[in-house]
């Protein structure tokens, strides 16, 4: 059974998919009626789920005609992964947003099932038993530098 995070996920990735320009402009109590949850269920879905490493952008009007709008970035496949690959490189990774990166690729068709799984098990914490500066820098250059190997092999 999925949680209730999954779900509205779910919800508003499928919205995205129908949306021709894949744009969609949402609003938190209506969505959390939906679902009989409180807004910052939504809320967190948004924070954690759609974040700009995972390939969407979530803006927001707040007051009585608030919304929210989440946008899917759109990749083009011949110039996405060097300004990936340079976004990454540039600062330290944590596991999250390494993952959003992997999983936004695979998402995209940039990656194969394997490469993707293969680079989550290279990037995890567990298998990275640094500090937690040294660890993120780690992950930063070791997945920027599997990309860059894939990009050169294809």
């Amino acid at each position: 059974m999925k949680n209730m995070a999954e779900l509205i996920a779910q919800q508003l990735e499928t919205m995205l998919e129908q949306s021709p320009d894949g744009v969609i402009e949402i609003q938190r109590g209506a969505l959390a009626s939906q679902f009989a949850c409180v807004p910052s269920q939504v809320t967190y879905v948004l924070a954690t789920r759609f974040t700009q490493e995972r390939g969407y952008l979530v803006e927001s009007k707040r007051g009585g005609g608030g919304y929210i709008r989440v946008v899917k970035l759109p990749l083009d496949p011949r110039n996405a992964l060097p300004k990936i690959i340079h976004a990454i490189a540039a600062d330290p990774l944590t596991q999250a947003q390494a993952e959003g990166y992997i999983q936004w690729l695979y998402r995209e068709h940039l990656l194969t099932r394997r490469e993707a799984m293969m680079l989550l098990a290279a990037v995890d914490r567990n298998v990275l038993e640094l500090p937690v500066d040294l660890r993120d820098t780690m992950r930063s250059r070791l997945l920027s530098a599997m990309l860059m190997a894939l990009m050169r092999a294809n």
